[in-house]
């Protein structure tokens, strides 16, 4: 039986999830699109113990991304693939467990990770509201 998370199932998180971003990835501009189509979306319930004690990563973090952004490339050295994690129980809970909430939870948090894919850093992500 899968996890049940205050009224939705990991199921049903993990799939209200993967819609958003994939709603969302249509909705954007042309020269972003096909960046995003590109860039793996992960989906975890929480940071895993080892980034939360070895990387040093808040656990109650909604989402990261990893690897080299679309500027560095592979030159930027970093060993880990790009890829954009989210962490659905603690959008949830973020959330308050409603569903709505959660759905612009989800598409905030994923915008704010493409933003750093894209090579922003957080104070241009402010500015464009995806703090």
């Amino acid at each position: 039986m899968g996890r049940q998370h205050a009224g939705m199932k990991w199921d049903g998180l993990e799939s209200v999830a993967k819609r958003e971003v994939e709603a969302l990835k249509r909705r954007l501009p042309p020269e972003v699109r096909q960046s995003a189509q590109d860039l793996p979306v992960v989906l975890m319930a929480r940071p895993t113990r080892a980034m939360v004690r070895e990387d040093g990563l808040d656990p109650d973090l909604l989402g990261l991304f990893v690897g080299p952004n679309c500027a560095e490339g592979l030159e930027g050295g970093d060993p880990l693939p790009p890829e954009i994690l989210l962490f659905l129980e603690n959008l949830w809970e973020f959330s308050e467990a409603d569903e709505s909430v959660f759905r612009e939870e989800v598409r905030v948090t994923y915008l704010h990770e493409l933003g750093h894919y894209l090579g922003l850093e957080e104070g241009e992500l402010e500015q464009r509201g995806l703090e």
